[in-house]
């Protein structure tokens, strides 16, 4: 079931006409995280109190103190394809696709380059045994493709199939970046970016929240490429949100219910969270409690958005002029936490997927 864009876009704009351009910041190169750390939880936590605006900077272990017994918190399980696929066109020349999602016909959503030429009937071979048709060009730099060779989709991105990092990181993937560019908790295949924030949990930090009585809730939501475009229009209403589809498991939805009512927080890890809580929450009757369930979202969440789940969120370090950095100016305002960058900034933490956390308490 889709959600209505247009409704998500009057409810974001509550109390506020924020432009495109209050959400840029200058920004040195060389603090973008190339590589992971060693240690998952190792990684620096830039603490950002909402009530007060004042910042801690802290190391990301030491999250496990922040979050009390009866809280929950809740993870995206979805799990990164191998989705990047290498090949040739039929003159020899090279040719690169990325499945995005499956339609469930035999065919397959992805995005291509180079797109020109990448028309209806041409075919990428990507090996002896695996090739790709293109189906019909849909628009927005995706393609509807089909597999044609001896293997299908999920044989050959086993096989052949590369992590697709995101663009920022200035390399090809090494094999180390099969398990660190996926989270503790992935399970389910879908994404082609992984849920960062939560490549900082360790089994470890997991099993000391628990140990404590704090919750740990899944859900999945799987991450397409929209998550890396950013905002042209320097009107937010302008903005075609992407959508992406989640599913809330009963169990969930009935933790969350049960620790909200015993006064327990609901601790969001990552923006994708947020999104299908928020998504699920504006669907019950009831204030902070979520329907369980599948169903696509396009919710766009900037500021002036009333939050009616989430209470506290773990993030990593976005984009200028992002969704995602949107999102988490609105949860925690956007002056705290533009100052909270600057801060982060001066004080050489490491950006985006590869980088250091934030959370906003």
């Amino acid at each position: 079931m889709g959600v209505d864009h247009r409704r998500n876009n009057r409810i974001s704009l509550k109390g506020d006409r924020s432009n495109t351009s209050d959400f840029d910041y200058p920004f040195p190169a060389e603090l973008i995280a190339q590589h992971p750390l060693p240690d998952r939880g190792a990684s620096r936590l830039l603490v950002l109190h909402r009530t007060s605006g004042t910042l801690e900077h802290a190391r990301f272990a030491g999250i496990i103190d922040l979050i009390a017994p009866g809280d929950v918190v809740v993870v995206n399980t979805s799990r990164v394809l191998r989705a990047r696929l290498r090949g040739t066109r039929s003159g020899g020349q090279p040719a690169e696709l990325l499945l995005v999602r499956s339609e469930g016909d035999g065919t397959w959503t992805a995005m291509g380059r180079p797109g020109g030429k990448l028309k209806p009937g041409r075919r990428v071979t990507i090996a002896a045994d695996s090739a790709v048709e293109i189906v019909e060009v849909l628009g927005g730099g995706l393609r509807r493709v089909r597999f044609v060779g001896a293997l299908d989709a999920h044989a050959t991105m086993a096989r052949y199939g590369e992590v697709p990092l995101p663009p920022y990181i200035r390399r090809r993937p090494e094999p180390d970046d099969g398990e660190r560019y996926q989270t503790v908790f992935a399970e389910h295949d879908g994404s082609v970016a992984a849920p960062t924030a939560g490549l900082h949990f360790t089994p470890e930090i997991v099993a000391a929240l628990r140990a404590r009585g704090t919750a740990v809730a899944r859900l999945d939501l799987h991450i397409g490429p929209g998550t890396f475009k950013p905002v042209e229009s320097e009107r937010l209403e302008d903005h075609i949100m992407h959508a992406e589809w989640f599913e809330i498991p009963d169990e969930t939805a009935r933790t969350i219910a049960d620790r909200k009512a015993a006064g327990g927080k609901v601790w969001a890890v990552g923006t994708t969270v947020v999104r299908a809580l928020e998504t699920a929450g504006a669907g019950s009757r009831e204030r902070g409690a979520v329907s369980s369930g599948a169903r696509d979202t396009d919710i766009f969440i900037y500021p002036g958005f009333e939050f009616r789940v989430v209470d506290r969120l773990i993030t990593n370090f976005h984009l200028p002029r992002s969704t995602l950095l949107m999102l988490v100016c609105a949860f925690g305002g956007r002056e705290p936490v533009m100052r909270a960058y600057q801060d982060a900034v001066r004080e050489r933490y490491r950006f985006y997927s590869y980088g250091d956390a934030m959370t906003v308490v």
